[in-house]
């Protein structure tokens, strides 16, 4: 199905969809917990399109993961130094070691995509790395790195919607930039760029797997539930530490509270906010009452 012409799922129910994260969930703390014992290395690559849902995907797969092995490496503009390095020289420091999970919230790809269409590398560049990708891809999982690339497909209607709801809503507003914006009066330009990326760069070690996004909620559980089919961990025992006794009190006294500076109850004014409409309401129904007296 092309992106320009998907349709529309029907939405999952939001019992059913919370219900099957939460399990998905729990298996992703089981699959980090083998990745750490068996001292594994798992790279997950998430592109596609701005607004597709892939940060909505990364939070949801790392909402309970241990951050201590488990990273999202989202990249700035490279530095005038990193520019006149290899190109995928930045992208290997990020890279996990032994018994680590590496999220990334676009990748090299970028060169293949956003460079590509706004001009942002050479031809030169751009077919340096259309050749030279999938060699890069094929050394990371010789050495044993376990490679998942998952493009986000969305409609331009969708994205169109997404980019509207984000521009009335203050909270996402920081995420609609003048970059995300061309997306759309470039359209077309990025779904050659896409396709020929997906030509070159689509090879057995390292396959492309497409996700179709116009549910976010349905797009969630389909990645996940995929990227733990793919890799084979087993449920292991976690190395939990036992908790001691707690020793008998040896005449610690603590200092009074008006020696220290309390943050102020603010929480306490969202009780006081329930309480008066109840109030009112009983006031309300008790005149009520007297006058049917």
């Amino acid at each position: 199905m092309s992106e320009t012409s998907a349709s529309k799922p029907p939405k999952l129910s939001k019992k059913a969809y919370e219900k099957e994260l939460l399990r998905l969930q729990a298996e992703l703390v089981s699959m980090q917990e083998w990745v750490v014992q068996t001292g594994s290395r798992l790279v997950v690559i998430m592109e596609g399109r701005d607004a597709a849902g892939k940060g909505s995907a990364i939070k949801r797969i790392t909402q309970y993961l241990n951050p201590r092995t488990c990273r999202i490496e989202a990249l700035p503009k490279p530095t005038e130094r990193e520019q006149g390095q290899w190109y995928f020289q930045r992208y290997v420091e990020k890279l996990p070691s032994a018994g680590e999970i590496v999220i990334f919230d676009r990748s090299w790809y970028n060169r293949a995509g956003v460079e590509r269409v706004m001009g942002f590398c050479t031809s030169q560049e751009y077919r340096r790395f259309l050749h030279q990708a999938p060699i890069f891809e094929r050394l990371l999982v010789e050495d044993g790195i376990m490679l998942r690339k998952y493009w986000f497909s969305v409609s331009d209607e969708e994205q169109y919607r997404r980019f509207e709801s984000r521009r009335q809503d203050p909270l996402r507003q920081w995420k609609l930039s003048p970059m995300d914006l061309e997306s759309i009066t470039k359209w077309e330009e990025y779904s050659r760029a896409k396709d020929e990326m997906f030509l070159h760069t689509d090879i057995p070690s390292a396959p492309w797997y497409t996700v179709e996004s116009e549910d976010k909620k349905r797009s969630r559980i389909n990645v996940i539930s995929h990227l733990l089919s793919t890799v084979p961990y087993e449920h292991l025992e976690p190395q939990l530490p036992e908790i001691p006794e707690r020793p008998e009190p040896s005449g610690y006294e603590r200092p009074p509270r008006e020696e220290f500076r309390y943050v102020p109850d603010a929480a306490a004014q969202l009780e006081e906010r329930k309480v008066e409409p109840k109030k009112a309401a009983k006031k309300d129904a008790k005149k009520g009452k007297k006058k049917k007296d």
